[in-house]
C-alpha cells in the first residue's frame, strides 16, 4: 500500500493573510506624524484654574487616615497621629500662575509612640482621583521610610 502523496498547495486565505499582515506591518514602522490642525485644538482648551484651595486645616483629617493606612499596610506598623500643632502655610501658588495651585504647609504632629515630629504637605487644586477634588501630598520627617521626600521631608515643601 502507497502513501498518499503530499500537495505543497498554499492556500489563497493563508496568502491573505500574509500580504495584510506584511501590510500592516510595514505600516506600523513608519515614523510618528504630528497631530492635524483638528487634533491640536479639538477639547484642548488648557487649563482652567480657580486658585480655590482650601486652608492647611482641611486637610489633616486626609493625612490622619492615610498616614494610618500606610504605615499598617506597608510597614506593618501600629502608629498613628495623635495630634496637631503649628499648622501654618509656607507658601501659595509660589511658582508661574499657569502651574497646578498648591497650598503649602508645615506643622508639628505627636504620634501614637509620643514622640514629636513634622509635617510638610501640600493640598492641590484638582489633585484629587481622577482630577476630581483636591488632593493632599504629605511628608512625616522620620518616617518617610520609602525616600519619597527625602531629605527629611524637605521635598514636600516648595
Amino acid at each position: 500500500m502507497r502513501a498518499p502523496k503530499l500537495q505543497n498547495k498554499i492556500s489563497p486565505k493563508l496568502c491573505l493573510a500574509a500580504a495584510l499582515g506584511a501590510l500592516l506591518g510595514a505600516t506600523s514602522f513608519n515614523a510618528a506624524q504630528a497631530a492635524n490642525p483638528l487634533e491640536l485644538n479639538f477639547w484642548l482648551s488648557g487649563p482652567k484654574y480657580d486658585g480655590r484651595v482650601a486652608p492647611c486645616e482641611s486637610a489633616l483629617s486626609t493625612i490622619t487616615s492615610q498616614f494610618h493606612e500606610k504605615e499598617s499596610m506597608y510597614w506593618n506598623s501600629s502608629l498613628t497621629i495623635t495630634a496637631y500643632g503649628n499648622i501654618h502655610e509656607v507658601a501659595f501658588r509660589p511658582w508661574q500662575s499657569d502651574n497646578m495651585p498648591r497650598r503649602f504647609c508645615s506643622g508639628n504632629v505627636q504620634t501614637s509612640d509620643g514622640i514629636n515630629r513634622i509635617v510638610n504637605f501640600s493640598i492641590i487644586e484638582d489633585g484629587g482621583f481622577a482630577g476630581y477634588g483636591q488632593g493632599v501630598d504629605w511628608c512625616v520627617t522620620g518616617l518617610d521610610r520609602n525616600w519619597a521626600y527625602n531629605p527629611s521631608c524637605k521635598a514636600a515643601l516648595p
